[in-house]
């Protein structure tokens, strides 16, 4: 049964969201910074995150739904496609430790940016590869490295990822944060693996 439960993601019917993330009382850092993004189904992108960036300036990481067009949007509604919305991780980072730029070079060596709408068996819009800035710096930074990852790690393919600004973020369902730590052997995709790039020039 792990061995299945890492080839099928199993349905949560859960409807219970935080409707208001950031109501939670955080002791963040005042020059805290925010890095949200997509790639593929939340559970795995969240574990290698919170696995390489954990006491090294990752602050919070939370999975939730973002670039839709709905309000409250559930994770069945999620799943159907017809919000518009993608799985996604949104972090707090300390920028005095890490830097988004060392993240974003992670995200782009964390999953297949170039299989649009798809990671691994999962396919949809839900699943696309996106990385939505919360300012002008972010995005200048998220489009030069976009550009020097498709010249230098991904030459065989054609990177796929949006840039887009954040807009209204909403937290999953409860039973998705820490998904993988509270279930361990449960569903990864298989796309979810950290490549050997050297690194970027």
């Amino acid at each position: 049964m792990p061995f299945l439960n890492r080839l099928l993601r199993p349905f949560t019917t859960s409807t219970h969201l935080s409707l208001n993330p950031e109501a939670a009382a955080q002791n963040f850092p005042p020059n805290a910074q925010k890095c949200t993004v997509a790639a593929g189904c939340f559970w795995g992108v969240e574990h290698l995150f919170r696995k390489h960036f954990d006491g090294k300036g990752l602050l919070d990481a939370r999975v939730g739904y973002i670039g839709g067009d709905s309000k409250n949007p559930s994770y069945r509604a999620v799943c159907s496609g017809r919000t518009g919305h993608a799985e996604s991780l949104q972090m707090t980072f300390d920028p005095a430790q890490l830097s988004y730029g060392t993240l974003l070079q992670f995200f782009y060596k964390m999953h297949d940016p170039t299989t649009k709408n798809r990671q691994g068996m999962d396919s949809g819009t839900q699943y696309r590869s996106a990385i939505f800035y919360h300012n002008e710096e972010q995005e200048r930074e998220a489009r030069d490295i976009t550009d020097k990852a498709q010249k230098q790690w991904w030459k065989s393919g054609t990177i796929s990822t949006e840039i887009l600004p954040a807009g209204e973020w909403w937290d999953a369902e409860a039973y998705h944060q820490l998904y993988l730590e509270n279930n361990p052997g449960g569903y990864e995709c298989p796309a979810h693996y950290v490549r050997s790039f050297p690194p970027l020039s």
